[in-house]
C-alpha cells in the first residue's frame, strides 16, 4: 500500500478554501480515480510545534492506493482536470510525496 501526500505550506496571506477542498476537490479526485483510490484523509493545519506558531501546512490530503503504478494509471488520465481545479481553492503551490505505508 502507498500513500500519496499533497501538502500546502502555510504562508501568511495565502488563500486556502477548506470547505471547497473537502466538499468538491477531494470528492472529484476520488471519483475520477475510482477503485484505485482505496481511501483518503484530509488534514487542516491548526498550529506549529511551539505555542503561537502557525502550522507548517495549512492543509493536506493523503490518498491511499495499492501501488504507485495503480495510482498513476488512475490519476494520469484525469490529471489535467484535477490539477486545474487547484485554482478554485488555493493559490499555494503544493508539495507532494509518495510513501510506502509500513504500518496502518
Amino acid at each position: 500500500m502507498i500513500k500519496v501526500s499533497v501538502m500546502y505550506p502555510f504562508s501568511p496571506g495565502a488563500r486556502f478554501d477548506h470547505a471547497y477542498y473537502r466538499d468538491k476537490h477531494m470528492p472529484l479526485l476520488a471519483n475520477r480515480m475510482g477503485d484505485a483510490c482505496k481511501s483518503y484523509t484530509i488534514d487542516k493545519g491548526l498550529a506549529g510545534g511551539a505555542p503561537g506558531q502557525p502550522p507548517t501546512y495549512v492543509g493536506m490530503c493523503h490518498v491511499f492506493a495499492d501501488s504507485v503504478e495503480s495510482f498513476q494509471a488512475a490519476f494520469g488520465p484525469h490529471a489535467k482536470e484535477i490539477l486545474a481545479d487547484i485554482a478554485n481553492y488555493t493559490d499555494i503551490q503544493p508539495v507532494m510525496q509518495i510513501s510506502e505505508v509500513v504500518v496502518g
